[in-house]
């Protein structure tokens, strides 16, 4: 091993329990290395990337953990529901760090942007893609961007015919191929607005038409577990968007109707 891989293994033996709290980049940053060079070990050492070699250093954690101490006070149901969530936790974590990883910051940041500069913001998604599309608007409007958000697309086709140059339009389809919405798409760009597509890492067409992207990698064999990993990483990037938005006059905004939401759930305050 180089002098960095060394530092890299000796902080991992010395701080395996703490170690599913670190991302890359935040190991990077207590080593004062790049975060290339951890994506890099981690390869060296046969894993995909760093999610893997963090998963498989949890596990070995917990095998220890395991044999050290008895667990004869909890139930048999008990200790399977424990390793259920503890696993699921685990699942999730490597869907948003793997969805952190291939939306780099500068594309965040440019999409924040483009959302701050929006006169109008046009939110749209089906099914699940329908809820992330709502809680997204919702948390515009809170900014106070102009929001409009529909889950029908004819009901959207109507709305964007009063789209202006500079308006948005984020259209929320996991797997990027319902016509409808690339139809809409395309439509809203002939008005000379900009399309943001939230999709799967995958190619689709939404994606390769979209002017910004958002991208989710969030894969298990388990049908019933795969869609609560797409959301829960999907979520955590929304978030960061989000997040980076807060600023200025419009994190005032925000705290402003925060209050005054927070006076109607209680008329007391």
């Amino acid at each position: 091993m180089s002098a960095i891989e060394r530092r890299i293994a000796d902080f991992m033996l010395d701080n395996a329990h703490l170690l599913r709290d670190y991302s890359s980049q935040q190991l990077a940053d207590a080593l004062q290395i790049s975060q290339s060079s951890v994506v890099k070990f981690s390869q060296k050492l046969g894993f995909k990337g760093y999610p893997d070699l963090k998963y498989s250093v949890g596990e070995a954690v917990a095998r220890a953990s395991d044999g050290q101490v008895k667990t004869t006070a909890r139930s048999p149901r008990a200790a399977t529901r424990e390793s259920l969530a503890e696993t699921l936790w685990q699942s999730k974590s490597r869907a948003e760090e793997e969805t952190r990883l291939i939306n780099d910051p500068e594309t965040l940041g440019e999409i924040a942007a483009l959302l701050s500069r929006a006169g109008k913001v046009y939110c749209i998604g089906l099914g699940d893609d329908g809820s992330a599309a709502q809680t997204f608007a919702q948390r515009l409007a809170l900014l106070g961007t102009f929001t409009v958000h529909h889950d029908d697309p004819v009901r959207m086709t109507a709305s964007i015919s009063s789209a202006e140059r500079g308006d948005v339009l984020m259209v929320f389809s996991e797997q990027g191929q319902q016509a409808a919405l690339n139809q809409l798409s395309r439509q809203f760009r002939e008005r000379h607005g900009k399309v943001i597509s939230v999709t799967r890492h995958t190619s689709n067409p939404l994606r390769a038409h979209a002017d910004a992207t958002l991208l989710v990698s969030a894969h298990d064999e388990r049908s019933h577990i795969q869609p609560l990993l797409y959301q829960s990483a999907l979520q955590h990037l929304l978030d960061q968007v989000f997040v980076l938005m807060c600023d200025g006059d419009r994190l005032e905004q925000l705290n402003t109707n925060l209050e005054h939401i927070q006076h109607l759930l209680d008329p007391k305050l």
